[in-house]
């Protein structure tokens, strides 16, 4: 068996990625790619720029299934969405016709307006938000990220979970916390028990490591216990661009693989399956 890559999170035209799907399948099998999922951010109910319209969802779903059968002796094709997580409002259980999801939480309760403080927009509204709805608290504010995670997961369980500590992305320099922290340490420590109860696969994602504003996304400390307790992982860029379809792979599979990991999930002949990696790529059959 030759290694080869996968990736199951990337972002097209349909929403804040910059390309057609079918140049993210052409740019994919010139980068020795087998298994590809798209997972655009689903529509949400209210205005947004950087979520798929739902008027756009059929059309992107028929995409998909034109892709697949025009590339099916090149490349496994997947349809997803990143199913952004609002209580209340949005889940997995509105998008029913999907190969696969992953679950995420970007949008973190509301300003006095009605708008949504997003985890991940500028420094200034992330502390804008930080200020305004928690008080200046960090640990307010990462704890109720964590229970929108956890109740996701247990009330509307995505396939994959999603850049499960994204919310660090704006503390590289350490401004509001440090991750030794013991309230966060206990945080992770039981986010990671109710994602072990329910044997959802955690992605490892490089894009924050590549773009230069945060280590992976989960921290390698926090891949560590994941290891501990046997949660299945599988690996993904979130790539916005083709040149990002794979970029981080063999850095973060090594450094998988010398924090001990075996194997990686893979979405492979229709079911999510375990497959040994190494820097290369995965050994798929």
């Amino acid at each position: 068996m030759k290694p080869s890559w996968t990736n199951f999170h990337s972002h097209t035209f349909y929403d804040d990625g910059k390309s057609p799907l079918e140049d993210y399948i052409i740019a994919a099998i010139e980068q020795n790619v087998k298994s590809y999922g798209f997972s655009t951010h689903s529509p949400v109910p209210f205005p947004s720029t950087w979520n798929m319209k739902m008027e756009n969802y059929r059309e992107y779903l028929a995409e998909i299934e034109r892709l697949k059968e025009k590339y099916k002796d090149q490349i496994q094709i997947y349809a997803g969405l990143e199913v952004d997580y609002i209580e209340g409002r949005c889940g997995v259980h509105n998008f029913r016709e999907l190969d696969y999801s992953v679950g995420s939480v970007h949008y973190v309760n509301q300003f006095e307006d009605g708008s949504y403080w997003e985890i991940d927009y500028t420094k200034k509204h992330y502390d804008k938000g930080l200020q305004e709805i928690f008080g200046g608290s960090i640990k307010r504010a990462f704890q109720r990220y964590v229970d929108l995670n956890i109740k996701m997961i247990e009330e509307d369980t995505p396939t994959v979970l999603g850049h499960l500590d994204k919310m660090k992305m704006h503390n590289s320099t350490g401004k509001w916390f440090e991750e030794n922290e013991e309230w966060y340490q206990e945080m992770i420590e039981n986010y990671l028990e109710v994602i072990k109860a329910k044997n959802i696969i955690v992605e490892v994602n490089t894009r924050g490591f590549y773009k230069g504003y945060s280590q992976l996304y989960p921290s390698p400390w926090i891949l560590e216990k994941i290891l501990e307790k046997n949660i299945p992982i599988t690996l993904s860029s979130d790539a916005h661009t083709t040149a990002e379809i794979t970029k981080g792979f063999a850095e973060t599979a090594l450094q998988l693989k010398e924090i001990g990991f075996k194997t990686m999930h893979v979405l492979w002949d229709g079911k999510w399956q375990p497959f040994p990696f190494d820097e290369k790529g995965v050994y798929l059959p």
